[in-house]
């Protein structure tokens, strides 16, 4: 019984990444959840009780495999200057990926405090992740840095998302070559 429950609730997250990342929070409603999964709408509310909740689960779950997806990356690298360019190259690589979308569409929503949090925390994960290595690079404020590099990560990634003019390769590219060598070039 407990193992049919988890294998039922996994098929709501699924469902639930599969509809924010088609078409963002306003997709995520539980008849769609229902019809997903073929679930009764009553059903979708044993396993939670509002949409905050489902996103809340989903930042809780979710959250942690992409950073540690990022950290796995970053420590294959040998040295400071490799470890910002694999965090930013494996963010950027990410984000075609069915969980990164959901991510995505749920940091663009309007949330309940809870959810906002665990994004918020999950950000600070990710940003301290980087910050030793730009201070070994040098960095006098490596958390700011460190917060600045993540922002243009974002721009990055909502580049890719718009299906901008360059490949998502060239963009990766000039993200990495940015945070190593700045504006310069």
């Amino acid at each position: 019984m407990a193992e049919h429950r988890a294998m039922q609730r996994a098929a709501l997250l699924d469902a639930a990444r599969s509809l924010l990342s088609q078409g963002g929070t306003d997709a995520l409603t539980f008849p769609a959840l229902a019809e997903r999964t073929g679930l009764a709408r009553s059903s979708v509310y044993e396993y939670f009780r509002s949409r905050a909740a489902v996103v809340e689960e989903l930042c809780s779950v979710d959250f942690p495999q992409w950073a540690a997806d990022i950290e796995a990356a970053m420590q294959q690298a040998a040295g400071p200057e490799e470890k910002v360019a694999a965090y930013v190259r494996r963010q950027l690589e990410l984000v075609g990926d069915q969980r990164h979308r959901a991510v995505v569409a749920i940091s663009a929503s309007e949330l309940d405090a809870g959810a906002r949090e665990k994004i918020r925390a999950a950000h600070g994960g990710l940003i301290a992740m980087i910050v030793e290595a730009l201070g070994d690079l040098g960095h006098t404020q490596p958390r700011l840095a460190a917060m600045l590099l993540q922002g243009m990560v974002d721009a990055a990634v909502r580049r890719i998302e718009l299906g901008a003019a360059e490949d998502p390769t060239e963009i990766t590219d000039a993200a990495v070559g940015m945070a190593l060598r700045g504006v310069v070039g």
